[in-house]
């Protein structure tokens, strides 16, 4: 997990600023809870731990970038896991704001702390195929 995270706080961040915290959550009752108000985290049935990615405001130097800061870190956790061959899952949280209070409140966080996305964080029980979601259409060279 240690490496986990020290992926996440290498991540770029607005002004090196990096206005995050992470909550580490292993048990069993509290990854449960969640399913209640997350629905798209039925993984955590079975993931060991998640690690929660947090924004906060009073840590922020450039207003409203927090959420860019925490995509980073949270991208760099899920490449981190993959390269310890762990399975990994982005659980969107904010800007939901249902979730967002529900996970305020489960998670006991402080007002100017946001919480922003849940990593499941275990060992896979699948394994998916390579998929290829190159889109040359998307792609301008000089301008649209």
């Amino acid at each position: 997990m240690f490496y986990i995270l020290r992926a996440a706080m290498s991540a770029p961040s607005a002004g090196n600023e990096r206005p995050w915290h992470f909550v580490t959550i292993k048990d069993r009752a509290s990854l449960d809870r969640i399913m209640s108000f997350q629905p798209h985290s039925q993984m955590l049935k079975e993931a060991p731990m998640a690690i929660l990615v947090c924004g906060d405001e009073s840590l922020e130097k450039y207003e409203g970038f927090w959420p860019q800061d925490c995509a980073a870190a949270m991208e760099n956790m899920l490449l981190a896991a993959c390269s310890k061959g762990l399975g990994s899952v982005w659980l969107g949280i904010y800007p939901v704001q249902e979730r967002m209070d529900s996970m305020r409140e489960h998670m006991g966080l402080p007002p100017n702390v946001m919480p922003f996305a849940l990593m499941a964080l275990g060992h896979p029980n699948e394994e998916k195929p390579v998929n290829n979601r190159f889109d040359a259409s998307r792609v301008h060279e000089e301008k649209w």
